[in-house]
Parts: C-alpha cells; sequence; structure tokens
C-alpha cells in the first residue's frame, strides 16, 4: 500500500467516499468528532479497522465524522508532527533536523489547520518506535500508541473551519525515521551514571576528543552532545569546541552538518541551565556505552 497515493486519493472526495477509499487500500481507520480530534469509538484508534463494512456503518450513523489513523505497526506508517501555536513553530527545529540529516525521504506532507505539517514515514517492522513529545522544539513523534487525523478532515479553528491538505508526497525513496535520534539532537536529556565511566574526570578537550573517536553508531550523536557540554560548561565557547571535538566527531563516522548543529545545541542547552541553576553538573555522567557496534541507522 503506498500511503500517498491514498491520501492524494481520497483527497478530494467526501468524508464518507474517502474513509471507504482509504479503508479499500487496506489502511486501517476509525471516526473522530466532526471538527475536532477526539475518537468517537469506545477505544478509539485501538478500534482501527480496514473492514469497509464497518467503516459504511460508522459515517454512517456519524456522517461529518473526520477520520483518524493509527500511527505505527497497525497501519504501517509514522508521522513527525510539526506543531504551529501562535508565535511558536517547530519549522526551526525541523529546519536544524533536516539540515543534520535526521529527517530524510518520507511519503507524504500533510498541512495541518493550524499551519504546522505531518511528515508521514514508512514504519519499520522490525523496529516499533513508541510516541514522544518535544515541547521545547514543538515537535511530535507518532508511533506506536498514537494517531493522526487525515486529509480530507476539517478541523475548527479561531479563523473557522480549516481542512487538512495534502502538500506533496514522495514518489519512490521513502525511508523509516530513527525516531530515538531525532528526539536526543531536538531534546537531549541528561544521561544516566555508568560507573566506572569517563564521567568522574574533568573535562579536558583531549581526552573528551580520544573519547569521541571511539563512540560506535548509535551513541555518537548522544556522545558528542555530552562531551560538548562538559566543554561548554568549563567555559568553552563554540568555536574553540568544534575546534576540539569536530574532527573526532567526523573520525567517528558523523557528517559534518550534523555535527556542527549538535554542538550548537549542547552550548545553548549548556547556557540555558546555567541560567536557571546555581550548580553547573546537570550533564556530569557520560551516555551509556554499548558493548558492540549498533546497527546502521535508518535516517
Amino acid at each position: 500500500m503506498d500511503v500517498g497515493e491514498v491520501l492524494l486519493k481520497a483527497r478530494r472526495m467526501p468524508v464518507l467516499e474517502a474513509a471507504l477509499a482509504l479503508a479499500g487500500e487496506g489502511m486501517p481507520i476509525f471516526p473522530c468528532v466532526n471538527k475536532g480530534k477526539r475518537p468517537l469509538t469506545q477505544t478509539g484508534f485501538h478500534d482501527a479497522t480496514s473492514d469497509r463494512q464497518r467503516v459504511r456503518a460508522w459515517w454512517t450513523r456519524w456522517p461529518d465524522a473526520n477520520i483518524g489513523i493509527p500511527t505505527g505497526g497497525i497501519s504501517g506508517i509514522e508521522v513527525v508532527d510539526v506543531d504551529v501555536t501562535g508565535a511558536e513553530s517547530g519549522f526551526p527545529s525541523l529546519d536544524r533536523a533536516n539540515r543534520a540529516g535526521l529527517i530524510g525521504r518520507e511519503l507524504a506532507r500533510v498541512r495541518t489547520p493550524s499551519g504546522g505539517l505531518h511528515l508521514y514515514f514508512p514504519s519499520n517492522p522490525y523496529l516499533p518506535q513508541k510516541c514522544w513529545q518535544a515541547a521545547a522544539a514543538h515537535i511530535d513523534f507518532r508511533g506506536n500508541g498514537g494517531y493522526v487525523v487525515a486529509p480530507p478532515s476539517i478541523l475548527a479553528t479561531p479563523n473557522g473551519p480549516v481542512p487538512y491538505s495534502l502538500v506533496s508526497l514522495s514518489t519512490a525513496g521513502a525511508t523509516p525515521i530513527d525516531a530515538r535520534s531525532l528526539r536526543d539532537f531536538l531534546d537531549p536529556q541528561p544521561p544516566q551514571p555508568r560507573t566506572g565511566s569517563l564521567g568522574h574526570q574533568s573535562a579536558d578537550a583531549g581526552r573528551l576528543a580520544a573519547w569521541v573517536s571511539s563512540l560506535q553508531e548509535g551513541e555518537r550523536n548522544h556522545g558528542l552532545f555530552w562531551a560538548a557540554c562538559r566543554l561548554a560548561e568549563a567555559g568553552q565557547t563554540q568555536a574553540t569546541i568544534e575546534e576540539a571535538l569536530a574532527p573526532a566527531a567526523a573520525n567517528a563516522g558523523l557528517p559534518a552538518p550534523e555535527i556542527t548543529a549538535t554542538i550548537r545545541s549542547a552550548v545553548q542547552r549548556a547556557d540555558t541551565r546555567a541560567a536557571h541553576t546555581s550548580s553547573r553538573t546537570w550533564c556530569e555522567k557520560p551516555p551509556p556505552r554499548s558493548s558492540k557496534p549498533q546497527g546502521r541507522r535508518l535516517s
């Protein structure tokens, strides 16, 4: 099933015909309230089905219902939700992640009624990914346990009813997204302690660079972020941190745009933390190291 083609087919149909078209292509769906996101069935997205008879019964009962699609393994799609709320927008964060090579090619882009975006990606059946929110970045991820409202549904807004609309679709080459790496990049968390690690040593640029150079795939971004935090806490500027760590990160296999964006994010986070606390030890422990190389990242 080509999700983009299904959405293209359904985008200008009346809602009942669109629901039947989606179900007919094997997409599980369920009804949501008219001009809203709340499910109408008792267990919400858990009731989603591609059974056309059941779908017809739902939309006969609720002819103006919006169309909900569960995300994750059940539908085979995952969605990056770029939010826009008033003056706050997730587009700058999306641009940063895109420059860092963490977005890749999506199946489809859907403009949401708020002016944001839903980026549809194929899910990886061997790598289930749960939903998360990066509130400060204004970006959410919808995987297992979540759902999205799909075109041609309509949402009530302060400016009146506005539809979800298909902006673009990819004809080929869409790949699953590495949601964990995306979250670590957008909203890095203080790493958990690990005994016998580099955490109790001083923020020495040489030792940190050697450690970053040894990082394996799957831990490189988080490790670089942590090391950059240590140097930022020690009073180093972004330029000196890049001079110390960028060659090591490149040696570990990170692309230059991701290195620059990660170090910049670490410096900004360290500055923000310093402004709100008298202690500068928020990342005093390094990220856990894997005992063997990780699989190839999907981004």
